[in-house]
């Protein structure tokens, strides 16, 4: 993944702005070439800069109000299956390997409280995981940002 400097930064938040401007419109709004903009977005979105569109949607209006973290200890020499296993979870909308007293943190979404019980015994029963521990999200307080990022690399 390369570094994304001030162009793309501008580029960015003027789509984050408008996702569904025109090249032709981001071009005039920022005062470039369109093949500039073009080429640019074309590169963002190639190079793995950008996360899938699919990762806007709120899971919320899916049907899936309820957010929690677990954390998981998983037995290390079965960790590849565990994986595996852990992500099939349709509930599982994100998995990161953490230190301290657990190995993963993972993100999921349920329809209610019973239901997050349900996809935590998902999680339990996957082979390799030892113990699980969940938090549940009782307000987002500050959504997932990037945009001050951007502005500061403008």
């Amino acid at each position: 993944m390369r570094h994304l400097d001030q162009t793309d930064a501008r580029i960015v938040l003027a789509l984050d702005d408008d996702p569904l401007a025109t090249t032709v419109a981001v071009a005039a709004r920022l005062n470039l070439a369109r093949n500039t903009v073009q080429a640019r977005h074309r590169r963002i979105e190639a190079d793995g800069s950008l996360a899938p569109t699919s990762v806007r949607v709120r899971p919320g209006p899916l049907g899936y109000p309820v957010l929690a973290f677990i954390t998981l200890a998983i037995s290390q020499t079965r960790s590849e299956d565990t994986l595996a296993e852990i992500t099939a979870v349709p509930e599982v909308c994100e998995i990161h390997a953490v230190t301290g007293d657990a190995d993963l943190l993972v993100r999921v979404v349920a329809k209610d409280n019973k239901d997050l019980y349900r996809v935590t015994g998902l999680l339990l029963g996957c082979s390799g995981v030892v113990r699980s521990n969940t938090l549940i999200s009782m307000v987002e307080v500050v959504p997932l940002r990037m945009a001050q990022l951007l502005r500061v690399a403008q």
